[in-house]
């Protein structure tokens, strides 16, 4: 009997190669996602829905009571302090962004002015204290914050503290080290936007008679744009959740989300309350995303900026 099948072409048998070929290549990392972030968070989000049991584990039933805490009802009725936590983590967010974009935009422009054999020497610079543990660099701004130090000195010279009082604990103290941490990754991207800045533009609004804010604005913000939203996400979603700094920093004055959802897994248990911080965090960052893509889009009017 004759065969009536189609024998395989040369050009399909490369087709499978190369499917094959991509499936090697991208089920390693693909594996990797799948269970050590996929996996973990389906669980975490299973356990949000559960019930809290003995010394706050999760069990059955499914209850959607962690939720209600998490918004401020227990049983002696309703408190605003989670709802004072996540308004804290916001706020310290935007203000340790706003001032991170601050400082890195003249940095990143000073960097890319320099001589080209300064340039690494100056990146390693701002890179380096980035290598160090986190935990011993906040223990170094305790003790320069310190009551008795004199930058603690300078602030009660000046009536900003009380006498004997020190710049730690406190809000602000949180804020410096949240800006000293992420400022490398507001300076690294702005740093390599400022490198494809095209100088014409920035001379044809100066032959313009543009002032140098106008210049700024309408020459090198949209170049350099593409930088500022990559670092703007690589600044503001880890700040969000940040828990070291304001452990440390904060003494408990400054408690963050963060800070939250680590308590209720450890000092306080109650995991489906800490799971529902997490998801809250989860919720928070998409829509951070969503948002700057938006704005990436309203600003840029291009795929480049686009996140």
């Amino acid at each position: 009997m004759a065969y009536s099948g189609t024998l395989p072409t040369a050009r399909s048998r490369a087709m499978v190669r190369e499917a094959r070929h991509l499936l090697m290549t991208v089920a390693p990392g693909a594996s990797w996602i799948v269970f050590f972030l996929v996996l973990p968070s389906a669980y975490l989000m299973s356990v949000a829905f559960m019930s809290s049991g003995t010394y706050g584990l999760p069990e059955m039933p499914l209850s959607l009571e962690s939720f209600r805490q998490l918004a401020g009802f227990g049983f002696l009725g309703w408190s605003p302090g989670n709802l004072y936590t996540l308004l804290r983590s916001l706020w310290q967010t935007l203000v340790s962004t706003a001032l991170v974009v601050i400082i890195a935009y003249p940095i990143a422009y000073y960097i890319s002015t320099c001589r080209a054999r300064w340039r690494p020497i100056m990146l390693l610079a701002v890179v380096v204290p980035s290598w160090t543990n986190q935990v011993i660099r906040t223990f170094g701004w305790m003790n320069l914050l310190a009551p008795g130090t004199p930058l603690s000195g300078v602030a009660e010279s000046l009536g900003l503290i009380a006498p004997n009082m020190g710049l730690y604990p406190s809000n602000f103290a949180v804020t410096l080290g949240l800006v000293y941490n992420f400022l490398p990754f507001m300076v690294l991207p702005l740093y390599a936007a400022f490198e494809k800045l095209d100088i014409a533009q920035v001379e044809a609004a100066q032959d313009l008679y543009a002032s140098p804010l106008r210049a700024f604005w309408h020459a090198v913000f949209p170049q350099t744009l593409p930088g500022l939203l990559a670092g703007v996400v690589l600044v503001a979603i880890p700040a969000f959740g940040m828990y070291v700094i304001p452990e440390l920093l904060g003494g408990g004055k400054g408690m963050m989300l963060g800070n939250l959802v680590a308590n209720q897994f450890a000092g306080s248990a109650n995991w489906p309350l800490g799971a529902a911080g997490a998801i809250l965090m989860l919720i928070a960052t998409f829509i951070g995303l969503f948002a700057m893509r938006r704005i990436g889009k309203r600003l840029g009017g291009g795929e480049e900026v686009v996140i």
